[in-house]
C-alpha cells in the first residue's frame, strides 16, 4: 500500500538517512540486534518491537499519518526469501 505524499524511494531514501545519521547508535545494542524498527521519515521518531506491526501501531498511535520505514536492526534487510540475512553491527 502507497503513501499518499510520499512515494516508496523516497520513503526508503529518508528512512535510511535518518537510521544511518542519527538513529543507528542509539539502538544497535546487543539487547536490540534482530528486532524490527519502524520510522517516521517526517518526525524522527521510532519504535522498536520483536514484530514490526507492533512497532508501526506505536508510531501510528501518536502519527496517525505517518510515512514508515521499516528495518532489521542490525541487519542488511528485515526478511529473506531463500537467502540469509547478513549482519551488518558488530
Amino acid at each position: 500500500m502507497g503513501h499518499p505524499r510520499f512515494s516508496g524511494e523516497e520513503i526508503a531514501r529518508r528512512g535510511e538517512e535518518l537510521y544511518t545519521r542519527s538513529i543507528r547508535r542509539q539502538v544497535e545494542t546487543e539487547e536490540n540486534i534482530g528486532k524490527m524498527i519502524a520510522i517516521d521519515i517526517e518526525t524522527g521518531d521510532y519504535a522498536i518491537a520483536d514484530d514490526p506491526i507492533v512497532a508501526a501501531d506505536h508510531i501510528f498511535a501518536n502519527h496517525p499519518e505517518a510515512a514508515l520505514f521499516g528495518a532489521r536492526i542490525g541487519y542488511n534487510a528485515a526478511y529473506s526469501l531463500g537467502g540469509t540475512l547478513t549482519r551488518t553491527a558488530s
